[in-house]
């Protein structure tokens, strides 16, 4: 591990020092790390430098809306080489939170995750994207294949 020495001036260290009380870190560097991969994490993705990821897309829906569940399903099926696994929760009478689990393709992922959030009904749609590296060279049994991995699994490894 490399150390680094930062300086802060003592208004913005408190302020630091309160968010980590918050968030219940053990220390600053623990802090700093989250910080930094947080942060090299969102500008990977606006470069567009992230191939394949995993992601969880969450989204409200009115169950009363016509044929929304049933299109909602629809598409997660079309999808079904990226949908691993659907959480749903009742809200209300109303309400449906779901909580879709997603693998792939980044940008396989961001258009369904797009046309999922754009269809009526659907609110408060968000997707929380984590770009990851494929190890293809472990490959056992069966699972996600990206093109060109050969048979069996593949290990996807969050990129730090």
């Amino acid at each position: 591990m490399e150390r680094i020495t930062i300086s802060l001036d003592a208004e913005l260290a408190a302020e630091f020092d309160r968010l980590i009380a918050e968030r219940g870190y053990r220390n600053r560097s623990e802090a700093v790390r989250d910080l930094l991969r947080a942060h090299l994490e969102e500008a990977r993705q606006q470069r567009g430098e992230t191939t394949n990821c995993v992601a969880n897309l969450s989204y409200v829906y009115n169950h009363h809306q016509r044929d929304l569940a049933e299109r909602l399903t629809s598409l997660q099926h079309g999808q079904h080489d990226l949908t691993l696994a659907t959480l749903h929760a009742h809200l209300d009478h109303e309400n449906c939170l779901e909580s879709v689990l997603l693998r792939g393709p980044t940008a396989a992922v961001r258009s369904f995750a797009d046309a999922l959030i754009a269809e009526r009904g659907v609110r408060h749609g968000q997707l929380n994207l984590i770009d990851v590296d494929v190890d293809a060279g472990r490959a056992h049994g069966h699972g996600y294949r990206p093109a060109g991995s050969g048979h069996g699994h593949v290990h996807l490894k969050p990129r730090t």
